[in-house]
């Protein structure tokens, strides 16, 4: 009896290790696509569940790093919740680095150059830039013969908060948007950029989820936003959850790090939006 005891729990503790976090890193490289931006050739990853759909769909925008990726992390989450997950890579970085300046180099000339309030200027003149790739990323997703083209939201974190909630401004046919600590980093030091997010927020065309972790750089902007979407009667959510990481970095990063926290919010926020 004590024998079979234990050799059940020694399958109960590597079943919960196969699924942990950490394994889902080991999770395969998904397929590699290109579409066109404008004159410009841009790449990105595509996870899709198996079938021939038509899946709901799901536009992540990545951050300011230099090299984004696959997202291991969450795109088998995304994938088992029926989702396709799109990360297209915008101009400048990762497998997009050959179409265009890198933004963090190209905000870092300006700052240089003219100071910080020229930097505060180009942000959101660039992001206006990367709208538009994230405009033709979406044309790209929806055009899949396995997306269904009517339940498509939009996601991100960090920049790609931003980038997510110039998006849920714009007529594109979303449903819903997700933005993960949108501005967290730069909301303080560019008004140019508070004006232009508050500005979407108050004319967001659909839901928007803010999500942050307590103790992320600043979470103004998602208190702030949405309290300017509470005015003007726009449907929202927004969830400050409890500090996740040891540093502020890792707590930036509760986006990527955090599925597992949340993702039910998420996904039930994602199947309300798409039910309607």
């Amino acid at each position: 009896m004590m024998r079979r005891f234990w050799c059940y729990l020694v399958v109960v503790l590597l079943t919960a290790l196969v699924q942990s976090p950490a394994h889902a890193q080991e999770s395969p490289r998904p397929p590699e696509v290109s579409f066109p931006s404008g004159k410009l050739l841009l790449r990105g990853f595509v996870y899709k569940p198996a079938g021939d759909g038509p899946f709901p769909a799901v536009l992540w925008n990545h951050g300011s790093e230099r090299l984004p990726g696959w997202l291991p992390q969450l795109g088998p989450l995304f994938v088992s919740k029926g989702y396709v997950l799109f990360i297209p890579h915008r101009r400048g970085q990762g497998l997009s680095s050959g179409a265009g300046e890198y933004i963090m180099d190209a905000l870092a000339k300006a700052q240089e150059q003219s100071g910080p309030a020229a930097r505060s200027r180009q942000l959101v003149e660039l992001m206006q830039v990367h709208l538009e790739d994230q405009e033709a990323a979406l044309a790209y997703l929806k055009s899949l013969p396995y997306v269904d083209a009517k339940r498509v939201a939009v996601a991100g974190c960090s920049f790609g908060g931003i980038q997510t909630l110039l998006a849920a401004a714009e007529d594109l046919g979303l449903r819903a948007a997700v933005d993960f600590a949108g501005g967290a980093e730069s909301w303080r030091g560019s008004p140019d950029l508070r004006d232009r997010m508050i500005r979407a927020a108050r004319g967001a065309r659909v839901p928007v989820f803010f999500i942050q972790a307590k103790n992320d750089y600043d979470t103004s902007p998602s208190e702030q936003l949405a309290k300017e979407m509470e005015k003007t009667g726009k449907p929202h959510q927004i969830h400050i959850f409890p500090a996740s990481g040891k540093t502020t970095q890792e707590a930036h990063e509760f986006c990527i790090r955090g599925g597992e926290v949340w993702g039910g919010e998420v996904f039930e926020f994602l199947a309300s939006a798409m039910a309607h």
